[in-house]
C-alpha cells in the first residue's frame, strides 16, 4: 500500500518510514502541507492512507486536512499532541477518519492504518450495501453512504457513517462497546475505546441531535428513535 506521510521532522519521518517499510508500506514523505497537497496532484486516489501530523511549519494541519478531503476520499489519520476531545472532534468534522495522539505506540499506529484501509476496501467492493434506514427525520442511504436529516445532507466521515449505520440497523438495542469496535474498526484493541467516544460526540454534533445516540453506562450505546 502507498502511504503519504506528512511530517516536518525529518528524523521522525525517517524512523517512521523505516518501520512502515518493514511492514510493507510504500512511503512518500512530505515535509509540509504544500508538499502534501502537491503529492496528491498527479493521482489524488493513488495513496491508501494519508498520515497527517498537525504541527506543520507552513499551514495549519486542520486546514491541510480540509484541503486533502476536498481532493480525495483517501483515509486521513491525524497525528496530534492535542489530547482534548474538542480538538479531535474538530479534526473529524474536517474529514479525518481517525487520529493518533502523541506519544503513540507503533503497534497502535499500524492497527489504525490497517483498520481504515480495510474499511475502505470493503466500501469500494461491488454490492457493499443495499437499501436505506430511517429513524425519524434521519435517513441513512447504504448504497450511496449518504445521511440526511429532514432532507438536508449531513457530510460524515467513513467511521461516523459506519457507526451510525450499525446503530440504526436495530434502534433501541444496546450495542456493546466491544461489538461496535469490532464491527466499525475491525479490531479488538481496547485503546480504540476513546476513539469511539469521540466519534459518538462528533455524530451528535453533526446531526444536531444529542439525544439520538444514548450512552448506556458501562455497556455501550444505542440509537433512540425520536418521539413523534
Amino acid at each position: 500500500m502507498r502511504l503519504l506521510l506528512v511530517e516536518d521532522d525529518n528524523h521522525v519521518a525517517a524512523a517512521l518510514s523505516a518501520v512502515l517499510a518493514r511492514h510493507g508500506f510504500d512511503v512518500t514523505h512530505a515535509c509540509n502541507g504544500e508538499e502534501a497537497l502537491q503529492a496528491l496532484v498527479p493521482d489524488p486516489d493513488g495513496f491508501g492512507v494519508v498520515l497527517l501530523d498537525l504541527g506543520l511549519p507552513d499551514q495549519d494541519g486542520y486546514e491541510v486536512c480540509g484541503k486533502i478531503r476536498k481532493r480525495t476520499g483517501t483515509p486521513v489519520i491525524m497525528v496530534t499532541a492535542r489530547a482534548d476531545v474538542r480538538s479531535r472532534i474538530h479534526g473529524l468534522n474536517l474529514g479525518a477518519d481517525d487520529y493518533v495522539v502523541k506519544p503513540y505506540d507503533t503497534g497502535e499506529l499500524l492497527a489504525r492504518i490497517h483498520a481504515v484501509s480495510r474499511r475502505t476496501v470493503q466500501e469500494d467492493a461491488p454490492g457493499s450495501g443495499e437499501g436505506e434506514l430511517r429513524i425519524g427525520s434521519v435517513r441513512v442511504e447504504l448504497p450511496t453512504r449518504q445521511v440526511s436529516v429532514n432532507g438536508a445532507v449531513v457530510p460524515l466521515t467513513r467511521k461516523e457513517f459506519d457507526l451510525l449505520a450499525l446503530l440504526a440497523q436495530r434502534p433501541g438495542v444496546v450495542f456493546r462497546r466491544e461489538q461496535i469496535i469490532s464491527e466499525v474498526w475491525q479490531t479488538s484493541w481496547e485503546g480504540t475505546g476513546r476513539t469511539l467516544e469521540v466519534h459518538v460526540a462528533s455524530l451528535r454534533s453533526k446531526l444536531r441531535m444529542p439525544a439520538l445516540i444514548e450512552t448506556v453506562r458501562g455497556v455501550g450505546y444505542r440509537l433512540v428513535e425520536p418521539v413523534a
